[in-house]
């Protein structure tokens, strides 16, 4: 197993925990995606890289009884993670398999749109897998990308690095590892997709709020263990110096919480194109 995925694959009980406050946070990101890649009832959808659940389960909502969804993810904890949340909802028209997206197991032409909300970033082999994506999107179907904006216009992911680069060293990441904002600069992803095949291929920028109602103190208890980067610079910690560090990191966030609920800006990028 890569690095990346044994990450991932820790982080998902996690993942699991904090599903409604993360669900909460990126909606109005998952309904941006929708729109853009034109969802609506009766479609057939590929979520790749659906962690957890989401949008997959959002997208279900869309499409309705007459539409479904496969929910896909490279970590068995994550798909069953989806498969439980799916049970609780109710929802029936969504199916789950666990695969790498530079490997999906279907057939050619299988959907009618195919969205991956802050995944592509992690992907291995990202040219493999926007050529993969292309292979089982019908012709004229919608591709769709949701991607972190520039660090320094996220203070959610800012403001803890700040904090805790003063506690432990934080090695330069590469342009090309990957990582949360490997694809921030404008145009990188949107050149990698049109190379890969992809017409009518655009990037928008999206500014909104991630927002929920949840304090400070369970903002630091979500970070601090959704992020296996961040929970294993916290374990090379005294006891004494990861207390300190949290409580720097609220007090860093605190403008973000008015009336105690969470609210940061956010920047976000969303790449979208179609197969010939």
């Amino acid at each position: 197993m890569s690095e990346v995925l044994r990450e991932w694959s820790e982080n998902a009980s996690a993942w699991q925990k904090h599903n409604a406050t993360i669900r909460t946070m990126f909606a109005p990101l998952t309904a941006a995606m929708i729109e853009e890649a034109g969802i609506t009832g009766g479609r057939k959808v590929l979520d790749v890289a659906g962690g957890p659940g989401e949008p997959s389960l959002t997208i279900a909502e869309t499409v309705g009884p007459a539409g479904s969804v496969m929910c896909t993810d490279a970590v068995a904890e994550m798909v069953a993670a989806a498969e439980t949340e799916a049970k609780r909802r109710g929802l029936t028209n969504v199916a789950f398999r666990q695969c790498l997206a530079d490997s999906l197991p279907f057939d050619d032409n299988s959907f009618d749109a195919v969205v991956s909300r802050l995944g592509v970033m992690f992907f291995p082999d990202v040219p493999a897998a926007l050529r993969e994506m292309l292979r089982v999107l019908k012709p004229q179907g919608a591709l769709c990308f949701a991607i972190w904006g520039k660090n320094e216009l996220n203070p959610f992911t800012f403001c803890v690095q700040n904090v805790i680069s003063r506690y432990v060293e934080m090695p330069p990441v590469g342009p090309d590892d990957p990582g949360a904002f490997r694809f921030a600069e404008s145009g990188k992803l949107a050149g990698l997709l049109a190379q890969a095949g992809a017409v009518d291929v655009r990037e928008r920028e999206l500014n909104f709020r991630l927002e929920a109602p949840i304090s400070v103190q369970q903002f630091w208890e979500m970070r601090s263990a959704t992020s296996g980067t961040l929970r294993e610079k916290l374990a090379t910690l005294s006891e004494d110096e990861a207390r300190r560090a949290a409580l720097e990191v609220q007090e860093s966030v605190q403008e973000f919480f008015p009336n105690g609920q969470m609210s940061f800006p956010a920047q976000m990028l969303l790449i979208s194109g179609r197969k010939r």
